[in-house]
């Protein structure tokens, strides 16, 4: 946190308000935040506060714990385990530009030409599905990961809001290093609501229960790009 203070020797304002509040007057001025500078320039001061780019990429939940283990099982369950921070967030608090992005990644197994399914759901209201994708031949101990992106297009009730969410998942083979996977993405602008609080979750779902089929995540970060 940076913090930028200034000697007024002289009077040069009659009032500030914070938010309409009137702040006592002071013969110093401190300017507090991250990036925030402060100069003597051609009998001015300057000050200089950063633009979103300095203040973009936020954290605001990271998972601690790995998932619970799907296996064996066609019960959707959730890939997210307990953290740090919140997926939480309160009624009209979005933004247009609004941006965030999800990183995921774990271990999973898969009998031949088993199918999984991948859906990022927000208060019960589904924004990504990627439907049942079919992982072909046998995954053994692979390593997979899931980003995923979403952008607020513009806020409001039903059929008034609107957002993008785009996902990437792809598994690294071990017996050959192959890399593969699937993409999808969804505009959602009928069910999604930003007048009311929303909680963000990601789940998994096999097309068959096989003991041989299995899935957790080990990394789960939420960060706000804009």
């Amino acid at each position: 946190m940076a913090t930028t203070t200034i000697n007024v020797t002289a009077q040069a304002y009659d009032t500030i308000k914070d938010e309409s509040t009137a702040l006592t007057q002071r013969s110093t001025l401190k300017f507090a935040g991250d990036g925030v500078t402060a100069a003597d320039s051609g009998g001015e001061t300057v000050v200089t506060i950063p633009g979103p780019s300095a203040t973009t990429n936020v954290g605001l939940f990271a998972q601690t714990a790995n998932s619970t283990l799907i296996t064996n099982t066609t019960t959707e369950t959730s890939l997210i385990n307990g953290g740090v921070g919140s997926l939480s967030i309160p009624a009209n608090t979005f933004k247009v530009g609004d941006s965030f992005r999800a990183v995921f990644g774990g271990v999973m197994n898969a009998q031949n030409n088993q199918t999984i399914r991948i859906r990022v759901v927000v208060g019960g209201v589904v924004l990504l599905d990627s439907l049942a994708q079919n992982l072909g031949s046998s995954v053994v101990n692979d390593v997979w990961s899931l980003n995923i992106d979403f952008t607020i297009r513009s806020i409001g009730g039903l059929g008034v809001a609107s957002i993008v969410t785009l996902g990437s998942f792809h598994y690294t083979k071990t017996n050959n290093a192959s890399v593969q996977g699937f993409g999808f993405n969804t505009v959602n602008n009928t069910t999604f609501d930003t007048t009311i609080p929303t909680t963000l979750d990601v789940t998994a779902k096999w097309g068959a229960a096989n003991v041989g089929n299995s899935i957790y995540s080990d990394i789960f970060v939420l960060n706000k790009t804009y």
